[in-house]
């Protein structure tokens, strides 16, 4: 073919790093890196210069910090997007953002094929892969990584015989970093017994530092301030990372299943995402019905599996975002927490949305609620428990008698 380039999705990282030199050197392709800005605050120019290092035809850089907290990262906060319980989703959001950005660029290069540095264990190769596909069937897809079955030690051996430059950070770890957060594996992490050392947490610092109380403004479940300043998430999301973050919150520390199979020890650091999720939970809890809340939990448990599992372009995921929208036109309001020496709670919120009475809930004085109804309903409420309780009962008795 008279066009032989690749679209690479280019961290400058050790996988891609070394993706770039196998698609040269294996493939005979020309490649086109393009690095997509979620908001990792990696040098930009340095990564141009890398790319510039290894032989690329061209580099790309592509500032979508925008386009990630408004178009997925809101998502996933109306949808309290944590899998498993626990993660936030930061590094599986991205994935289908980037995928699309460097579709467009294999477009306007008019490349070949696209290509990224996923191993054959990860999720980040079902990610890509699904939401490349979804994007064009047609197009050629190549994982250097995978297709070699390159082991990091491998990948290290490779870099130096292809003079690639590395540093000593990767020896160790494999981190992927974005605004949402920063996840972080490999080296003695593997080892589920061994605690993380203080170390390898960049957004995490328990400084000691006096108890803060912060008050964030939501408005149709979306963050759009905190302590009455009005804040874009583009904004609002580094500054709460900074801010929790200096108060030890923010670490997630499971043994999480992988897409592929297998159990994994993930480590993340994400005190934005951590404190935006338990505001947010707390007050859809004030203005939601608890038949909502009940199977909205459904709902968001399934979305969050689902943008784990890569299928973020998958009909259902939007059907679902459908139902998650109507919920979040109540969730409007403010939420105080306090932030002490690691621990997060919220400690008091509001909104015009409440469906909280205080004048029916209290104990103190003459209440809006008839106690005597109360009888008649826990008889009417427990009747078919008690019957079935003295079924129960009857056919023990005559089980004996038989005996």
């Amino acid at each position: 073919m008279s066009n032989k380039k690749v679209v690479l999705a280019f961290s400058g990282g050790l996988d891609t790093s070394v993706c770039v030199k196998y698609l040269q050197n294996y493939h005979k392709l020309e490649v086109i890196t393009a690095t997509v800005d979620c908001g990792q605050g990696d040098d930009l120019a340095e990564i141009s210069k890398k790319s510039k290092i290894l032989g690329a035809l061209k580099h790309v850089n592509i500032d979508a910090k925008k386009e990630f907290a408004e178009g997925f990262v809101n998502k996933s906060i109306m949808a309290n997007g944590l899998y498993e319980g626990k993660y936030p989703l930061a590094t599986a959001l991205t994935r289908p953002l980037i995928a699309t950005k460097i579709m467009e660029v294999a477009t306007q290069e008019d490349a070949i094929a696209v290509a990224h540095g996923c191993t054959g264990k990860g999720n980040d190769q079902v990610r890509f892969d699904i939401a490349i596909l979804s994007l064009d069937p047609s197009i050629k897809i190549i994982a250097p990584i995978r297709e070699m079955n390159l082991t990091r030690d491998l990948e290290i051996k490779y870099a130096k015989k292809n003079k690639i430059p590395i540093d000593e950070e990767v020896k160790k770890y494999s981190t992927d970093t974005n605004m949402w957060g920063r996840a972080i594996e490999g080296g003695i992490l593997e080892d589920p017994w061994i605690e993380p050392p203080e170390s390898i947490f960049k957004l995490v610092k328990n400084l000691n530092i006096p108890d803060e109380y912060l008050e964030l403004e939501f408005e149709n479940g979306i963050p759009i301030g905190i302590d009455n300043q009005k804040m874009s998430l583009t904004d609002l999301i580094p500054y709460l990372n900074i801010k929790a973050g200096r108060h030890g919150i923010g670490v997630i520390d499971f043994i999480e299943d992988r897409v592929v199979g297998i159990k994994t020890r993930e480590i993340y650091e994400a005190p934005a995402a951590q404190t935006i999720f338990v505001a947010h939970k707390d007050l859809e809890q004030l203005v939601l019905t608890k038949h909502e809340l009940r199977f909205k939990q459904i709902v968001d448990d399934q979305w969050s599996w689902m943008v784990y599992s890569g299928l973020w372009f998958d009909p259902l995921r939007e059907d679902l975002d459908r139902f998650i929208d109507a919920t979040q036109k109540r969730v409007t309001g403010k939420v105080k927490v306090k932030l002490q020496n690691g621990s997060l709670k919220v400690v008091g919120r509001k909104s015009i949305n409440s469906l909280y009475s205080q004048t029916l809930a209290t104990y103190l004085s003459d209440s809006d609620f008839n106690q005597n109804l109360a009888k008649g309903f826990i008889e009417l409420w427990g009747m078919e428990t008690v019957v079935a309780n003295r079924l129960s009962r009857n056919i023990s008795r005559n089980k004996k008698r038989e005996k």
